[in-house]
């Protein structure tokens, strides 16, 4: 009967791991298969609980952390929304002033920016971001 039990909370984890997607579920699920074999062998169920929390740990010991890694592989490059404007190209939408500020739409979001040798840039003027600071952008005109 424990076997079943067992078995029954494998499935659940694996059902609940669809949902979370971080192999922490899994660990668990693991456990249970490990402690559905116990029960198997006959073991009783206060051994197959010991081994059931011994495998699960295990698993979010040493087998989660390398899973994880590689289910994120290729992230830690990844810019943010902002921080992926740099380098971009954009129209200036309100004339950029001497040693002023003015406007960049990139995109369709619309920036606050300047230039990046405090000179002026007309408006309608192609423009390459070189870096954000906060919320401004510094351009160069193309």
């Amino acid at each position: 009967m424990w076997i079943w039990i067992w078995i029954i909370l494998a499935v659940f984890c694996l059902v609940l791991e669809l949902f979370s997607g971080d192999f922490f579920v899994t660990c668990l699920a693991v456990g249970a298969l490990v402690a559905a074999g116990a029960a198997g062998v006959g073991l009783n169920w206060l051994w197959c609980l010991a081994i059931f929390a011994v495998c699960s740990l295990l698993c979010l010991l040493f087998l989660r952390p390398p899973l994880v890694r590689w289910l994120h592989k290729g992230e830690d490059a990844r810019v943010s929304n902002a921080e992926a404007v740099i380098g971009r190209e954009g129209r200036v939408s309100q004339a950029i002033e001497q040693d002023g500020y003015g406007r960049v739409a990139i995109d369709g979001d619309d920036w606050k920016a300047r230039s990046i040798d405090g000179g002026a840039i007309a408006e309608g003027a192609r423009v390459r971001v070189i870096s954000m600071d906060s919320i401004i952008l510094t351009v160069e005109a193309i």
